[in-house]
Protein backbone atom coordinates (compact mmCIF):
# COMPACT_ATOMS: atom_id res chain seq x y z
CA UNK A 1 0.00 0.00 0.00
CA UNK A 2 2.21 2.81 -1.29
CA UNK A 3 1.41 6.45 -0.53
CA UNK A 4 -0.16 8.33 -3.43
CA UNK A 5 1.78 11.17 -5.05
CA UNK A 6 0.44 14.45 -3.56
CA UNK A 7 1.25 16.26 -6.82
CA UNK A 8 -0.40 13.65 -9.04
CA UNK A 9 -2.05 15.47 -11.98
CA UNK A 10 -5.79 15.24 -12.61
CA UNK A 11 -6.47 13.39 -9.35
CA UNK A 12 -10.23 13.23 -8.81
CA UNK A 13 -12.69 11.39 -6.61
CA UNK A 14 -12.92 7.72 -7.58
CA UNK A 15 -16.16 5.89 -8.24
CA UNK A 16 -15.54 3.91 -5.04
CA UNK A 17 -15.37 7.14 -3.04
CA UNK A 18 -18.59 8.38 -4.61
CA UNK A 19 -20.22 5.01 -3.87
CA UNK A 20 -18.96 5.30 -0.29
CA UNK A 21 -20.67 8.70 0.00
CA UNK A 22 -24.06 7.19 -0.84
CA UNK A 23 -24.38 5.48 2.53
CA UNK A 24 -23.79 8.83 4.18
CA UNK A 25 -26.78 10.19 2.28
CA UNK A 26 -28.82 7.70 4.28
CA UNK A 27 -27.18 8.63 7.58
CA UNK A 28 -27.48 12.39 7.04
CA UNK A 29 -31.11 12.13 5.93
CA UNK A 30 -32.02 9.96 8.92
CA UNK A 31 -30.31 12.33 11.36
CA UNK A 32 -32.17 15.30 9.83
CA UNK A 33 -35.52 13.50 10.02
CA UNK A 34 -35.04 12.68 13.70
CA UNK A 35 -33.94 16.24 14.52
CA UNK A 36 -37.00 17.57 12.70
CA UNK A 37 -39.27 15.25 14.67
CA UNK A 38 -37.94 16.31 18.08
CA UNK A 39 -37.87 20.02 17.25
CA UNK A 40 -41.37 20.01 15.77
CA UNK A 41 -42.56 18.47 19.04
CA UNK A 42 -40.97 21.34 20.94
CA UNK A 43 -38.03 19.35 22.31
CA UNK A 44 -35.47 21.72 20.80
CA UNK A 45 -32.55 21.39 23.22
CA UNK A 46 -32.68 17.61 23.39
CA UNK A 47 -32.92 17.41 19.60
CA UNK A 48 -29.92 19.68 19.04
CA UNK A 49 -27.77 17.85 21.60
CA UNK A 50 -28.47 14.48 20.02
CA UNK A 51 -28.00 15.88 16.51
CA UNK A 52 -24.58 17.33 17.31
CA UNK A 53 -23.55 14.04 18.93
CA UNK A 54 -24.62 11.72 16.14
CA UNK A 55 -23.39 14.11 13.47
CA UNK A 56 -19.94 13.93 15.02
CA UNK A 57 -19.95 10.16 14.41
CA UNK A 58 -21.11 10.65 10.81
CA UNK A 59 -18.64 13.43 10.05
CA UNK A 60 -15.65 11.85 11.76
CA UNK A 61 -16.08 8.46 10.10
CA UNK A 62 -16.44 10.10 6.67
CA UNK A 63 -13.50 12.44 7.21
CA UNK A 64 -11.12 9.71 8.39
CA UNK A 65 -11.83 7.56 5.35
CA UNK A 66 -11.45 10.56 3.05
CA UNK A 67 -8.04 11.62 4.36
CA UNK A 68 -6.81 8.04 4.36
CA UNK A 69 -7.96 7.59 0.76
CA UNK A 70 -6.16 10.70 -0.43
CA UNK A 71 -2.93 9.20 0.93
CA UNK A 72 -3.26 5.44 0.35
CA UNK A 73 -6.05 4.65 -2.12
CA UNK A 74 -4.55 1.65 -3.92
CA UNK A 75 -7.95 0.50 -5.24
CA UNK A 76 -6.98 -3.17 -5.04
CA UNK A 77 -9.53 -5.85 -4.15
CA UNK A 78 -8.71 -5.81 -0.43
CA UNK A 79 -9.00 -2.04 -0.19
CA UNK A 80 -12.40 -2.23 -1.85
CA UNK A 81 -13.68 -5.01 0.40
CA UNK A 82 -12.61 -3.20 3.57
CA UNK A 83 -14.30 -0.06 2.26
CA UNK A 84 -17.50 -2.06 1.81
CA UNK A 85 -17.22 -3.15 5.45
CA UNK A 86 -16.99 0.51 6.44
CA UNK A 87 -20.08 1.25 4.35
CA UNK A 88 -21.96 -1.53 6.13
CA UNK A 89 -20.98 0.07 9.42
CA UNK A 90 -22.48 3.38 8.28
CA UNK A 91 -25.78 1.65 7.49
CA UNK A 92 -25.81 0.07 10.95
CA UNK A 93 -25.08 3.50 12.44
CA UNK A 94 -27.98 4.97 10.46
CA UNK A 95 -30.26 2.25 11.81
CA UNK A 96 -29.24 3.25 15.34
CA UNK A 97 -30.05 6.94 14.93
CA UNK A 98 -33.74 6.73 15.81
CA UNK A 99 -33.13 4.91 19.15
CA UNK A 100 -30.41 7.47 19.93
CA UNK A 101 -32.75 10.43 19.35
CA UNK A 102 -35.88 8.90 20.87
CA UNK A 103 -34.51 6.98 23.85
CA UNK A 104 -30.84 8.03 24.24
CA UNK A 105 -30.01 4.43 23.38
CA UNK A 106 -26.67 4.34 21.57
CA UNK A 107 -25.86 0.64 21.40
CA UNK A 108 -26.67 0.13 17.71
CA UNK A 109 -25.11 3.46 16.75
CA UNK A 110 -21.87 2.75 18.58
CA UNK A 111 -21.84 -0.78 17.14
CA UNK A 112 -21.97 0.59 13.59
CA UNK A 113 -19.38 3.23 14.42
CA UNK A 114 -16.98 0.65 15.84
CA UNK A 115 -17.37 -1.51 12.72
CA UNK A 116 -16.33 1.46 10.58
CA UNK A 117 -13.43 2.38 12.80
CA UNK A 118 -12.03 -1.15 13.22
CA UNK A 119 -12.05 -1.47 9.42
CA UNK A 120 -10.14 1.81 9.36
CA UNK A 121 -7.62 0.31 11.79
CA UNK A 122 -7.09 -2.56 9.36
CA UNK A 123 -6.41 -0.08 6.55
CA UNK A 124 -3.87 1.80 8.66
CA UNK A 125 -2.14 -1.47 9.60
CA UNK A 126 -1.78 -2.27 5.90
CA UNK A 127 -0.33 1.17 5.29
CA UNK A 128 2.18 0.75 8.14
CA UNK A 129 4.13 -2.12 6.59
CA UNK A 130 6.53 -0.11 4.42
CA UNK A 131 8.82 1.17 7.18
CA UNK A 132 8.96 4.81 6.05
CA UNK A 133 7.84 8.05 7.71
CA UNK A 134 4.24 7.52 6.56
CA UNK A 135 4.32 4.06 8.14
CA UNK A 136 5.22 5.53 11.53
CA UNK A 137 2.19 7.79 11.34
CA UNK A 138 0.05 4.85 10.22
CA UNK A 139 1.01 2.82 13.28
CA UNK A 140 0.03 5.69 15.58
CA UNK A 141 -3.27 6.07 13.73
CA UNK A 142 -4.05 2.37 14.08
CA UNK A 143 -3.17 2.23 17.76
CA UNK A 144 -4.96 5.46 18.65
CA UNK A 145 -8.17 4.56 16.82
CA UNK A 146 -8.26 1.09 18.36
CA UNK A 147 -7.84 2.38 21.91
CA UNK A 148 -10.61 4.94 21.50
CA UNK A 149 -12.99 2.29 20.11
CA UNK A 150 -12.52 0.23 23.27
CA UNK A 151 -13.42 3.34 25.26
CA UNK A 152 -16.55 3.92 23.16
CA UNK A 153 -17.77 0.42 24.01
CA UNK A 154 -17.09 1.12 27.69
CA UNK A 155 -19.02 4.41 27.32
CA UNK A 156 -22.20 2.39 26.70
CA UNK A 157 -22.11 1.15 30.30
CA UNK A 158 -22.67 4.67 31.69
CA UNK A 159 -26.32 5.07 32.68
CA UNK A 160 -26.64 8.62 34.01
CA UNK A 161 -27.15 11.19 31.22
CA UNK A 162 -24.90 13.99 32.54
CA UNK A 163 -21.79 11.79 33.08
CA UNK A 164 -22.52 10.17 29.72
CA UNK A 165 -22.43 13.58 28.00
CA UNK A 166 -19.22 14.58 29.80
CA UNK A 167 -17.47 11.35 28.82
CA UNK A 168 -18.75 11.76 25.26
CA UNK A 169 -17.00 15.11 24.98
CA UNK A 170 -13.80 13.59 26.39
CA UNK A 171 -13.90 10.72 23.87
CA UNK A 172 -14.67 13.14 21.06
CA UNK A 173 -11.55 15.11 21.97
CA UNK A 174 -9.61 11.85 22.10
CA UNK A 175 -10.79 10.97 18.59
CA UNK A 176 -9.77 14.29 17.06
CA UNK A 177 -6.41 14.21 18.85
CA UNK A 178 -5.37 10.95 17.14
CA UNK A 179 -4.42 12.63 13.81
CA UNK A 180 -2.56 15.38 15.65
CA UNK A 181 -0.44 12.86 17.57
CA UNK A 182 0.06 10.54 14.57
CA UNK A 183 1.14 13.32 12.21
CA UNK A 184 3.70 14.63 14.71
CA UNK A 185 5.21 11.12 15.00
CA UNK A 186 5.33 10.59 11.24
CA UNK A 187 3.78 12.26 8.24
CA UNK A 188 1.24 11.29 5.62
CA UNK A 189 0.80 13.26 2.43
CA UNK A 190 -2.41 14.52 0.91
CA UNK A 191 -3.53 15.74 -2.48
CA UNK A 192 -4.96 19.26 -2.03
CA UNK A 193 -7.21 19.20 -5.10
CA UNK A 194 -8.47 15.71 -4.38
CA UNK A 195 -9.20 16.24 -0.70
CA UNK A 196 -11.05 19.50 -1.24
CA UNK A 197 -13.06 17.95 -4.06
CA UNK A 198 -14.13 15.27 -1.61
CA UNK A 199 -15.28 17.90 0.87
CA UNK A 200 -17.21 19.52 -1.95
CA UNK A 201 -18.92 16.20 -2.70
CA UNK A 202 -20.10 15.89 0.90
CA UNK A 203 -21.32 19.49 0.87
CA UNK A 204 -23.44 18.67 -2.18
CA UNK A 205 -25.00 15.76 -0.29
CA UNK A 206 -25.98 18.07 2.55
CA UNK A 207 -27.30 20.82 0.28
CA UNK A 208 -29.30 18.15 -1.50
CA UNK A 209 -31.31 17.72 1.69
CA UNK A 210 -32.23 21.40 1.49
CA UNK A 211 -33.33 21.01 -2.11
CA UNK A 212 -35.64 18.26 -0.91
CA UNK A 213 -37.02 20.73 1.63
CA UNK A 214 -37.76 23.21 -1.16
CA UNK A 215 -39.65 20.53 -3.08
CA UNK A 216 -41.54 19.49 0.06
CA UNK A 217 -42.77 23.05 0.54
CA UNK A 218 -44.36 23.06 -2.91
CA UNK A 219 -45.76 19.54 -2.48
CA UNK A 220 -47.27 20.51 0.87
CA UNK A 221 -48.80 23.60 -0.72
CA UNK A 222 -50.50 21.51 -3.38
CA UNK A 223 -52.03 19.38 -0.63
CA UNK A 224 -52.98 22.36 1.52
CA UNK A 225 -54.42 24.92 -0.89
CA UNK A 226 -55.25 27.29 1.96
CA UNK A 227 -51.51 28.05 2.28
CA UNK A 228 -50.57 27.42 -1.36
CA UNK A 229 -49.08 30.86 -1.99
CA UNK A 230 -47.06 30.84 1.23
CA UNK A 231 -45.77 27.34 0.59
CA UNK A 232 -44.69 28.14 -2.97
CA UNK A 233 -42.96 31.30 -1.73
CA UNK A 234 -41.18 29.23 0.95
CA UNK A 235 -40.05 26.69 -1.64
CA UNK A 236 -38.69 29.42 -3.91
CA UNK A 237 -36.91 31.27 -1.10
CA UNK A 238 -35.42 28.05 0.27
CA UNK A 239 -34.11 27.19 -3.19
CA UNK A 240 -32.56 30.65 -3.56
CA UNK A 241 -30.79 30.29 -0.21
CA UNK A 242 -29.56 26.77 -1.05
CA UNK A 243 -28.23 27.90 -4.43
CA UNK A 244 -26.55 30.87 -2.75
CA UNK A 245 -24.86 28.64 -0.18
CA UNK A 246 -23.57 26.46 -3.03
CA UNK A 247 -22.19 29.59 -4.72
CA UNK A 248 -20.47 30.77 -1.55
CA UNK A 249 -18.94 27.37 -0.78
CA UNK A 250 -17.48 26.81 -4.24
CA UNK A 251 -16.32 30.40 -4.84
CA UNK A 252 -12.86 30.14 -3.20
CA UNK A 253 -10.04 27.87 -4.39
CA UNK A 254 -10.30 25.41 -1.51
CA UNK A 255 -7.04 23.61 -2.34
CA UNK A 256 -5.13 26.72 -1.29
CA UNK A 257 -6.56 26.47 2.23
CA UNK A 258 -4.58 23.32 3.14
CA UNK A 259 -1.01 24.13 2.19
CA UNK A 260 0.35 23.12 5.62
CA UNK A 261 -0.44 20.59 8.34
CA UNK A 262 -1.89 23.24 10.66
CA UNK A 263 -4.11 24.56 7.88
CA UNK A 264 -5.28 21.07 7.01
CA UNK A 265 -6.36 20.53 10.63
CA UNK A 266 -8.26 23.80 10.68
CA UNK A 267 -9.88 23.05 7.34
CA UNK A 268 -10.87 19.53 8.31
CA UNK A 269 -12.07 20.19 11.85
CA UNK A 270 -13.99 23.40 11.18
CA UNK A 271 -15.90 21.60 8.48
CA UNK A 272 -17.77 19.83 11.26
CA UNK A 273 -19.65 23.08 11.92
CA UNK A 274 -20.11 23.80 8.21
CA UNK A 275 -21.46 20.31 7.51
CA UNK A 276 -23.65 20.22 10.62
CA UNK A 277 -25.09 23.63 9.73
CA UNK A 278 -25.83 22.55 6.15
CA UNK A 279 -27.63 19.47 7.44
CA UNK A 280 -29.59 21.48 10.01
CA UNK A 281 -30.63 24.05 7.40
CA UNK A 282 -32.82 21.44 5.71
CA UNK A 283 -34.50 20.81 9.08
CA UNK A 284 -35.16 24.53 9.43
CA UNK A 285 -36.95 24.56 6.08
CA UNK A 286 -39.15 21.66 7.19
CA UNK A 287 -39.95 23.47 10.44
CA UNK A 288 -40.95 26.58 8.50
CA UNK A 289 -43.28 24.40 6.42
CA UNK A 290 -44.77 22.99 9.63
CA UNK A 291 -45.23 26.49 11.03
CA UNK A 292 -47.07 27.65 7.92
CA UNK A 293 -49.39 24.63 8.06
CA UNK A 294 -49.88 24.86 11.86
CA UNK A 295 -48.35 21.39 12.28
CA UNK A 296 -45.57 22.37 14.69
CA UNK A 297 -45.41 22.80 18.46
CA UNK A 298 -42.66 25.43 18.34
CA UNK A 299 -43.19 29.14 17.81
CA UNK A 300 -42.80 30.59 14.29
CA UNK A 301 -39.87 32.68 15.55
CA UNK A 302 -38.08 29.53 16.70
CA UNK A 303 -38.74 27.92 13.31
CA UNK A 304 -37.20 30.96 11.62
CA UNK A 305 -34.14 30.75 13.83
CA UNK A 306 -33.82 27.09 12.78
CA UNK A 307 -33.14 28.47 9.30
CA UNK A 308 -31.18 31.61 10.16
CA UNK A 309 -28.68 30.12 12.62
CA UNK A 310 -27.45 27.28 10.34
CA UNK A 311 -27.13 29.70 7.41
CA UNK A 312 -25.12 32.14 9.54
CA UNK A 313 -22.86 29.36 10.84
CA UNK A 314 -22.32 28.10 7.28
CA UNK A 315 -21.33 31.56 6.04
CA UNK A 316 -18.93 32.26 8.90
CA UNK A 317 -17.44 28.77 8.72
CA UNK A 318 -16.61 28.89 5.01
CA UNK A 319 -15.36 32.44 5.29
CA UNK A 320 -13.03 31.46 8.13
CA UNK A 321 -11.50 28.33 6.65
CA UNK A 322 -11.44 28.95 2.90
CA UNK A 323 -12.21 32.57 1.96
CA UNK A 324 -10.66 34.93 4.52
CA UNK A 325 -7.04 34.64 3.38
CA UNK A 326 -7.81 34.65 -0.32
CA UNK A 327 -10.28 37.53 -0.64
CA UNK A 328 -10.17 41.32 -0.62
CA UNK A 329 -11.64 43.64 2.00
CA UNK A 330 -15.07 43.85 0.37
CA UNK A 331 -15.58 40.09 0.38
CA UNK A 332 -14.15 39.78 3.90
CA UNK A 333 -16.71 42.34 5.04
CA UNK A 334 -19.67 40.96 3.10
CA UNK A 335 -19.49 37.40 4.46
CA UNK A 336 -19.44 38.16 8.24
CA UNK A 337 -21.89 41.02 7.79
CA UNK A 338 -24.19 38.76 5.82
CA UNK A 339 -24.12 36.22 8.64
CA UNK A 340 -25.15 38.91 11.14
CA UNK A 341 -27.95 40.24 8.92
CA UNK A 342 -29.34 36.73 8.41
CA UNK A 343 -29.92 36.52 12.17
CA UNK A 344 -32.35 39.46 11.88
CA UNK A 345 -34.69 37.37 9.72
CA UNK A 346 -36.65 35.72 12.57
CA UNK A 347 -37.80 39.06 14.03
CA UNK A 348 -39.30 40.17 10.69
CA UNK A 349 -42.73 39.07 9.38
CA UNK A 350 -41.57 37.35 6.16
CA UNK A 351 -39.79 34.05 7.01
CA UNK A 352 -36.65 33.30 4.99
CA UNK A 353 -37.15 36.38 2.78
CA UNK A 354 -34.41 38.46 4.43
CA UNK A 355 -32.08 35.45 4.43
CA UNK A 356 -32.64 34.97 0.69
CA UNK A 357 -31.99 38.66 -0.02
CA UNK A 358 -28.82 38.70 2.08
CA UNK A 359 -27.48 35.54 0.45
CA UNK A 360 -28.25 36.99 -2.99
CA UNK A 361 -26.38 40.18 -2.07
CA UNK A 362 -23.38 38.16 -0.89
CA UNK A 363 -23.37 36.25 -4.17
CA UNK A 364 -23.41 39.53 -6.10
CA UNK A 365 -20.30 40.63 -4.18
CA UNK A 366 -18.60 37.33 -5.04
CA UNK A 367 -19.52 37.73 -8.71
CA UNK A 368 -17.91 41.15 -8.98
CA UNK A 369 -14.87 40.11 -6.97
CA UNK A 370 -12.48 37.30 -7.81
CA UNK A 371 -10.29 35.40 -5.33
CA UNK A 372 -6.83 36.87 -4.89
CA UNK A 373 -4.25 35.31 -7.26
CA UNK A 374 -2.19 32.35 -6.13
CA UNK A 375 1.32 32.94 -4.78
CA UNK A 376 4.13 32.69 -7.33
CA UNK A 377 5.47 29.39 -5.93
CA UNK A 378 2.10 27.73 -6.45
CA UNK A 379 1.91 28.96 -10.04
CA UNK A 380 5.42 27.65 -10.63
CA UNK A 381 4.34 24.20 -9.46
CA UNK A 382 6.19 24.21 -6.13
CA UNK A 383 4.37 22.07 -3.59
CA UNK A 384 4.65 23.61 -0.11
CA UNK A 385 3.52 20.34 1.45
CA UNK A 386 6.55 18.52 0.14
CA UNK A 387 8.84 21.21 1.50
CA UNK A 388 7.65 20.59 5.07
CA UNK A 389 10.00 18.19 6.88
CA UNK A 390 8.38 14.97 8.01
CA UNK A 391 7.27 15.19 11.62
CA UNK A 392 7.35 19.00 11.68
CA UNK A 393 3.86 20.20 12.56
CA UNK A 394 4.61 23.90 12.11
Amino acid sequence: MRPRDPSEPNRAASTLELFFDLVFVVAVSTAAQNLHHLMSEGDVVNGLVHYLMVFFAIWWAWMNFTWFATSFDTDDWLYRVVTFVQMAGVLVLAAGLEPAFAESEYTILVGGYVVMRVAMVFQWVRASRRGDVASRAARWYAAGILVVQVLWVAWLTIDAQVPQMVVFVILMLAEISVPVVAETRGRTTWHPHHITERYGCFTLILLGESLAGSANAIIEGLHDTEHLGEMIAMGVLAFVVTAGLWWVYFWPPHHRAISSFAESLRYGYWHYFVFAAAGAFSVGIELEIDALSDASHIAPVAASYAVAVPVAVFLVGIWWIAIRKHADRLVNTALPLGAVLVLLDPVLPLPVAVTALVIAAVVVVLVIRAPLPEPQDARDGTDPIQETPAGDSS
